[in-house]
């Protein structure tokens, strides 16, 4: 049996913040400069080489890819071969406001969804998987809300065809336009329940890019047909990449859940 501290879980989820927020994942810079290579509007690829310079810049002056520095939510794996020592919730809570302090992030999240009040450091959406194993596995993934507010969920009769999936999949990103600072990546959760759904579609924008199925290929040809381009302003890229997660389901349903990540799509691990 392993035992992790709460403190190394605490300095680890610091760590974490500091990356993610300052740091654009190195796949979703790979697919920024690829599309820079196919685009051909000039206004399109202007807009694109301004988000590659914002990520060079965000790199070395360690400041934030983008102003909204999201709304962190924390995957941990953890083996069933480890004992934390101490409170595991609130480690991570503590690793989020040590690294968001350090950082100098801003604050943006409020205590009460309703009342309101002042923004501050409250808890994180904490997510626990117990897998196999002697270690632990976190991921932070900040994610801005003018993307998290343009997600969907529908729930499809059995019946649906995989058509039908594919359409909602590409209209929910139509509706969206240029609001949510594309070209976007697409989470995609088919399956399970509704929330397990959602829950899907989140954990599909931690997989990196660049190994699409046939299906995920289809739908960012489709997406990327639209003309969207980066930032609403037109061109061949509306999205870099399209990530599709599936779980068995109910015969009497088929829920199908979309989380759309602007361009700064930011997360970070470590292994404990």
């Amino acid at each position: 049996m392993k035992t992790i501290t709460d403190r190394q879980v605490t300095d680890a989820v610091a760590r974490l913040c500091l990356e993610a927020n300052i740091r654009l994942r190195p796949d979703v810079l790979k697919a920024l400069k690829a599309a820079l290579t196919r685009e051909k509007m000039p206004r399109a690829r202007r807009n694109l080489r301004a988000v590659i310079e914002n990520a060079r810049v965000a790199a070395e002056d360690k400041l934030s890819v983008c102003q909204d520095t999201g709304f962190p939510a924390v995957f941990i794996e953890l083996g069933s071969g480890v004992r934390v020592r101490g409170d595991l919730t609130a480690a991570v809570n503590k690793g989020i406001a040590k690294g968001y302090s350090a950082g100098s992030f801003r604050k943006s999240i409020v205590p009460d969804p309703l009342k309101r009040g002042t923004p501050g450091f409250v808890p994180a959406v904490v997510h626990i998987d117990i897998v196999k194993g002697t270690r632990a596995r976190i991921t932070v993934i900040p994610k801005g809300f003018g993307c998290e507010n343009k997600g969907r969920l529908k729930m499809f009769n059995p019946t649906a065809s995989v058509d039908d999936v594919a359409r909602f999949i590409v209209e929910t990103v139509r509706e969206a336009g240029g609001d949510a600072c594309p070209p976007y990546i697409v989470g995609v959760g088919i399956g399970g329940t509704s929330d397990f759904a959602c829950l899907m579609a989140k954990k599909a924008l931690l997989r990196p890019l660049g190994r699409p199925d046939a299906f995920e290929k289809k739908l960012l040809k489709k997406i990327n047909a639209l003309g969207i381009g980066p930032f609403g302003m037109g061109g061949l890229t509306t999205a870099l990449g399209v990530l599709v997660e599936t779980y068995p389901t109910h015969i009497a349903g088929l829920p199908v859940a979309v989380s759309i990540s602007c361009h700064a799509l930011r997360s970070a691990s470590a292994v404990l």
